[in-house]
């Protein structure tokens, strides 16, 4: 039975992995679309140089910081609640290590093993590791990899602060006349590329996931713009 528990760690390991890189491109997603959102509006006020990059940066500070306190307080949840799962199991091993046997045994019969090989298996496990056997088997949680609120903060902080660094550079640095084509088109590119990205991690069809964040970016765009072009010539 060692063989199949090394492959489960490495299917974890590898879905593990794949949420990373897939809450990163959603995190850049939205830095982009954001972002994005923002300084279009600022410019469909003013074409101060100034203006554009103060309101862009404070964009992205909020939103990376949101992001990054966001994701600690939920990871950190995520945390709490697999250390207090592992413990209840630990005590429930200690307390009652024969009714743990048995539900092991059953839960692996259940999984289609006959039950004298699931039985041997629930002693094997148990021998070697009582508490992760369980832990995997009924909590499915690698007490080897437990959720790091940290790596998740740090992890969005940058992904949301790469994403929104686009539309900011887009919008500040082409002169006047072109800011706004030059940063519809990059948002754009830099959507379809995040869309088909998140699409590919989730073995989902790109096509659609491109057409919602295109669509996405692009009505947020317009609503900011539009909302900045009337206050600006009202004069607020």
């Amino acid at each position: 039975m060692t063989e199949p528990t090394h492959d489960e760690a490495h299917a974890g390991a590898l879905g593990t992995r794949l949420n990373w890189l897939r809450a990163a491109v959603l995190g850049a997603n939205d830095g982009i679309v954001s972002t994005a959102g923002l300084v279009v509006g600022v410019a469909g006020a003013t074409e101060d140089r100034a203006a554009l990059l103060t309101a862009g940066l404070a964009g992205l500070l909020a939103g990376s910081m949101s992001m990054a306190a966001g994701e600690y307080v939920s990871v950190s949840t995520q945390r709490d609640s697999e250390m207090a799962a592992l413990a209840v199991e630990k005590r429930e091993l200690r307390e009652q290590p024969e009714a743990e046997l048995e539900e092991l045994t059953e839960m692996l019969r259940v999984r289609g093993l006959s039950r004298e090989v699931a039985r041997e298996a629930a002693e094997q496990l148990t021998a070697r590791d009582a508490l992760r056997a369980h832990a995997r088997v009924e909590l499915g949680i690698d007490p080897d990899e437990l959720t790091n609120p940290w790596h998740a903060a740090w992890a969005s902080f940058l992904a949301f602060t790469v994403g929104a660094l686009l539309p900011l550079l887009a919008i500040v640095l082409p002169p006047a006349a072109w800011r706004l084509p030059v940063t519809v088109v990059s948002v754009l590119a830099a959507l379809v590329l995040t869309g088909w990205s998140s699409a590919r991690l989730g073995a989902a069809d790109p096509r659609r996931a491109v057409l919602r964040n295109v669509l996405g970016g692009a009505l947020a765009m317009l609503v900011t713009y539009v909302t900045g072009r009337l206050l600006g010539a009202a004069g607020v």
